[in-house]
């Protein structure tokens, strides 16, 4: 059962698909909005709940994960990441976000710091100052502009404590060399740092780009690297909120079970959450790279309509299935850009507000393309028309 990149169902996404999305906006509207597919999940994904549904139980599972998925993410990062972790050092969590959450209650206190980048998705600041961290911005230019990392060492305090990577980031789709992974590293190294990595646009890379995960570098950097990932992005399970946190070091380990309340009930991973993304991890990577080949698609699709309109201009993403357009010279701004799409050609998209992506989105919009290419043309036909 393979990937079906026109399979669409309108009705479907108008009643279920929130978040920005098509139960959200208008039904004339077309969302490009939330970095979540149109498109269904790999049917090998739906045959495995509904296997485990038709026995008819739904008990507690284990505290810290059961050990099937915790299994198919050690098997995985091996086979795919070129990261050895135990299963015993990995705990599903109900999200990538609560992931990152988690880790930054688990290492910050009162006063702490962490370097944050901007842009990023808003996630890492809201997680810092949560817990009463102060998040510090430090600004990573798209593309293969060089990132300059003898700033981000200058901002490093006493009180620094944490670095968050984002690899691919979002939103502007930059995939980090290994050459910049290990002047980050070195940062970490030498200034006693960890290094909180979310990874979960890791498996939407594009050729010839490729993802390097910081924890396979060397043991030592592995054993500062705390990594976040989720099944949302590339399976599109978004909504049955499963992801991990993932970490080498026992001592942290220990303290981010501890934190994470799983032990209490209070929070864990409900079951058929689990089912699913042990599935998607071992039997669905053919059903991945196809769906990444129309990615690829879309993606120059994307790109090219952008660079087309008087005013835009976009670098095609080195990963991420989102296209972050710079409006500038347009004269607008990213709110008033936003309104005008939305308001005369019926398409909505994210606006770069520093609330969302950090001061330095201002005067940029970001475009989800995991659609069809009936939808992404369209889209582009009406915004060509009142441009």
């Amino acid at each position: 059962m393979t990937f079906n990149p026109n399979h669409i169902e309108k009705s479907i996404l108008q009643k279920n698909a929130y978040n920005l999305r098509w139960a959200e906006v208008n039904e004339d509207v077309i969302p490009l909005t939330a970095a979540d597919l149109d498109l269904p999940c790999a049917p090998q994904i739906i045959m495995a709940i509904q296997k485990f549904a038709a026995n008819h139980c739904f008990n507690y599972g284990p505290a810290a994960g059961m050990p099937e998925l915790k299994n198919a993410f050690a098997n995985y990062l091996f086979r795919k990441k070129d990261v050895v972790v135990s299963p015993e050092n990995i705990l599903p969590v109900d999200s990538a976000a609560f992931g990152i959450y988690l880790t930054c209650k688990t290492l910050l206190k009162t006063g702490d710091e962490a370097i944050v980048f901007d842009p990023v998705d808003y996630l890492f600041r809201y997680s810092v100052e949560a817990v009463g961290g102060k998040a510090i911005s430090f600004s990573i230019p798209p593309g293969t502009d060089k990132v300059d990392f003898a700033a981000m060492e200058d901002l490093i305090t006493p009180k620094t404590k944490l670095i968050c990577l984002c690899n691919p980031l979002n939103p502007t789709g930059k995939v980090f060399t290994k050459s910049e992974l290990f002047q980050l590293a070195f940062i970490a190294e030498k200034h006693n740092l960890i290094i909180l990595s979310d990874e979960i646009w890791s498996d939407i890379v594009f050729a010839p780009h490729t993802f390097t995960c910081i924890a396979s570098l060397d043991e030592s950097i592995n054993k500062r690297t705390i990594i976040v990932t989720g099944l949302s992005k590339s399976y599109g399970l978004a909504g049955l909120r499963i992801g991990a946190v993932i970490c080498s070091n026992d001592s942290i380990f220990q303290n981010l079970q501890q934190h994470s309340l799983h032990h209490t009930t209070i929070h864990g991973v409900n079951i058929l959450s689990q089912v699913a993304a042990t599935t998607a991890l071992n039997d669905c990577d053919e059903w991945l790279d196809q769906f990444v080949a129309h990615l690829h698609k879309m993606r120059t699709i994307c790109a090219n309509e952008l660079n087309a309109i008087k005013g835009i201009s976009c670098m095609a993403p080195q990963g991420c299935y989102v296209a972050f357009a710079d409006i500038r010279k347009t004269g607008m701004s990213s709110k008033e850009m936003h309104q005008l799409l939305l308001e005369e050609a019926k398409v909505a998209v994210v606006p770069g507000l520093k609330e969302w992506f950090g001061a330095g989105a201002e005067g940029y919009i970001r475009i989800s393309f995991a659609t069809s290419e009936e939808i992404i043309k369209e889209a582009f036909t009406r915004i060509r028309h009142i441009m």
